[in-house]
């Protein structure tokens, strides 16, 4: 057992054991000029307590200056005006009741596509202030005062400021990194005034008076670790943000000190700490600008069926949409909202991208595109280049009671395909059309699995007709009909009586321009197949490219009478009959 120190103070002598004397040594409890009695130092006499050695390694001024004057009882007029502007937010956005998600992406929330596409950086700060209902600003708001308060007393005002604005934009960008939730609420800067209180609490614990000590020190980290808990266990509550409040709270407490223990600074000190918050408010409010060509930062996507691949912002994910097979949008299901759906058009007449961006447009109406929508502006189909590639653009728009969503749609033909590629985006986020010239600057074409697979086979058996037969076919279909031709004229010569691959030949000659060679193949397709309807309907393809309609509509009435059910056969003849209907109508 240490040896006892007797202190001697106006209502009697204090006998003291060690350990508590350097404790109170410490907290400033004991004046340098108080007597103090230690037998193996001083023997039986009281000497004041700075003649000791040991008392002046424990005893420093400042230290003492805080134990003796740390108090809360001072009103938080910074965090006072925060609840006060969080209100103000409050009743601002809640005149239609409980904001929805619409309501919160339209008003500032934490929306990670917004500031991953279009750099809506500000929304990093906006999320803080803004609360759903009346609930959650209430607990928000009862927290922060008391705990946003403490620390306000304690601390600087501008160093205070700072763990507020690093609290709330690390919430944010927690949330933004590790959840796709669209959030707000100011529970970011609440956990973060926490977490200062918690490296308060343990880093200047023995300097506290004891009705302090118990708030700021023994009850803190209980109180954080419940909080927690309480977010776990609830649905809706975005945990990410709340860590990363915490962490930043946690950060930022470790570099500060109190301001009782701080001597008087630099006459510019003010100015300098005031740096770190402005230079993060010029960058919320210009970060917009500042990112430029940046953001959205895109990944390729690949569709080995169609053989094509496209840049994709990097958040996007894969989903259902009727404009196209092949789609991917933003993550928001309502306002905000931006797609992007691809599709491969056949059209066995050839590639007609004119053609099929007409046929889009008229598709244009109310009642098709959705039930609430109101009217539907568009415009004709116009030529542009991608890349190498000729292409026709379809730009249009749809009004709903709520929103407007904007249309860009791009068709290019490949054989005998067309690529139809259709991005729809909300039209309050006109930056969405810089997102969409990306996506389309990245457009490359590839080779299909299918065209791949049968090279494969045609490589592994080059005596195959059937190997043949089946690259000819796909080459045709992909635009490389001379090729595709001399492929299947191979195949012919290891088959002669073949009619499917002299059929198959017929249509590639005739894609390359060949009519001849075309028609000759034709009619020996036919003479080994008089009585098949793809036969005739070949040989039609041979006269209307010859100039002859009227022997085309023979051959498809042929076609039809051999094959009646055949809906391709029937929309051609019938097709046919039209047109010969109108230019009987218009000649004199």
């Amino acid at each position: 057992m240490s040896q006892p120190i007797t202190l001697r103070t106006e209502v009697g002598d204090e006998h003291l054991d060690l350990v508590e004397f350097e404790a109170r040594a410490r907290r400033g409890e004991i004046s340098p000029q108080s007597l103090v009695c230690l037998p193996a130092v001083t023997g039986d006499r009281f000497v004041r307590a700075c003649e000791l050695e040991f008392y002046n390694a424990l005893h420093e001024p400042r230290q003492a200056h805080f134990a003796r004057s740390f108090s809360l009882v001072r009103f938080p007029w910074m965090t006072s005006a925060i609840i006060f502007f969080n209100l103000a937010a409050f009743l601002y956005t809640a005149e239609g009741g409980v904001l929805e998600i619409d309501d919160m992406v339209r008003f500032g929330a934490k929306v990670g596509p917004l500031i991953t596409d279009l750099g809506e950086v500000w929304r990093l700060l906006t999320a803080n202030f803004l609360h759903r209902n009346a609930l959650h600003l209430g607990l928000n708001m009862f927290v922060l005062f008391n705990v946003g308060g403490a620390l306000e007393n304690t601390y600087r005002t501008l160093d205070y400021l700072w763990l507020l604005v690093f609290a709330g934009l690390a919430t944010t960008a927690a949330s933004l990194f590790f959840s796709d939730a669209v959030s707000l609420g100011a529970s970011g800067m609440v956990y973060g005034c926490l977490g200062g209180v918690v490296v308060f609490g343990i880093k200047y614990r023995s300097l506290l008076p004891d009705r302090y000590r118990r708030i700021m020190a023994e009850a803190a980290i209980p109180t954080v670790l419940g909080l927690l808990l309480i977010g776990f266990t609830s649905r809706g509550v975005d945990n990410w943000a709340h860590l990363g409040g915490l962490l930043a709270g946690l950060l930022t407490g470790a570099f500060m000190r109190p301001k009782l223990l701080l001597g008087p600074g630099p006459k510019w000190g003010p100015a300098l700490r005031a740096i770190p918050s402005g230079a993060v408010l010029v960058f919320l409010i210009f970060g917009q600008s500042l990112l430029g060509d940046s953001v959205p930062v895109l990944k390729r996507e690949t569709d080995d069926e169609f053989g094509i691949s496209v840049w994709v912002p990097r958040d996007w994910r894969p989903g259902a949409n009727p404009a196209g097979t092949w789609a991917f949008y933003n993550g928001l299901p309502g306002l905000g909202r931006a797609t992007f759906a691809a599709d491969a058009v056949q059209m066995e007449e050839g590639a007609d991208a004119a053609l099929q961006a007409q046929r889009f447009v008229d598709l244009l109406e109310p009642r098709a595109v959705g039930p609430e929508v109101l009217t539907v502006r568009k415009s004709p189909p116009v030529a542009v280049k991608l890349g190498e590639r000729d292409a026709m653009k379809v730009r249009a728009g749809f009004d709903e009671p709520a929103s407007s969503t904007e249309v860009v749609a791009f068709f290019i033909p490949r054989g005998e395909w067309v690529y139809q590629l259709v991005f729809h985006y909300p039209a309050e986020y006109p930056r969405y059309l810089r997102v969409v010239e990306h996506m389309v600057s990245g457009i490359r074409f590839n080779e299909p699995k299918a065209l791949r697979e049968a090279r494969a086979q045609a490589l592994l058996f080059p005596n195959s007709a059937q190997a043949l037969g089946t690259l000819g076919f796909w080459l045709r279909r992909e635009g490389q009909a001379y090729l595709a031709a001399e492929t299947l004229r191979a195949a012919v010569k290891l088959d002669v009586s073949n009619a499917d691959l002299r059929r198959e030949l017929a249509r590639a000659w005739l894609h390359a321009g060949e009519v001849e060679q075309g028609c000759d193949a034709a009619a020996e397709a036919l003479l080994f197949a008089p009585d098949d309807a793809e036969s005739f309907e070949v040989q039609a393809r041979c006269d209307l490219a010859r100039g002859r309609p009227r022997d085309a509509l023979r051959r498809l009435e042929q076609a039809h009478a051999a094959a009646p059910h055949d809906e391709s056969v029937n929309q051609a003849r019938t097709k046919l009959e039209k047109e010969l209907q109108k230019e009987e109508s218009a000649a004199p």
